[in-house]
């Protein structure tokens, strides 16, 4: 704003003064403030329209890259896809109806038997061999007494000797 925001005020006491420079001065400095604002708003008014402009050639751009896009896709083309998909998933809902049908007590015995059989051959196969050597040299090698069948049996002098405690003198 202007320095002198009570220009009329000042204008009577220069007036009345007498002072017609000062005057002139003060009036010629308003002209200048004012042309100052209207220039200030001129740019800002400048500034909007270049947005403005930038905004709408972002609109066109994507306007017709939308075009070039949908020019490329045919409706019936999308049609048969979305009939397509349809299709496709009335057909798994079929299979998935079929699979989750409860099986009969038979068919479940069955299937556990055959389940077992497999795990039994899986077993098997997974068993690695042992080399008959190995084994031979392994019982050779271990000469060990046979376990005893009795409990073992003490006699009591041995029973009191082990609950007492031994008590040497300490050397003074």
């Amino acid at each position: 704003m202007c320095q002198f925001s009570h220009f009329p005020f000042w204008c009577l006491v220069l007036m009345f003064r007498g002072d017609y420079c000062a005057l002139t001065f003060l009036s010629f400095n308003s002209i200048i403030h004012q042309k100052q604002i209207h220039t200030h708003f001129q740019l800002a008014d400048i500034e909007l329209a270049s947005k403005q402009k930038a905004v709408f050639e972002s609109l066109k751009a994507g306007n017709d890259a939308m075009k070039a896009i949908q020019s490329e896709i045919n409706i019936e083309d999308v049609q048969k896809l979305m009939d397509d998909t349809a299709e496709a998933k009335a057909y798994q809902d079929e299979i998935n109806e079929i699979m989750g049908e409860k099986l009969s007590a038979e068919d479940e015995e069955e299937i556990l038997a055959e389940f077992e059989d497999l795990e039994i051959q899986l077993t098997v196969q997974d068993l690695p061999e042992v080399p008959p050597s190995v084994h031979e040299e392994i019982e050779e090698k271990l000469d060990l007494p046979d376990v005893p069948t009795k409990a073992p049996v003490t006699s009591d002098a041995e029973v009191s000797t082990k609950g007492k405690v031994m008590e040497e003198p300490l050397a003074a």
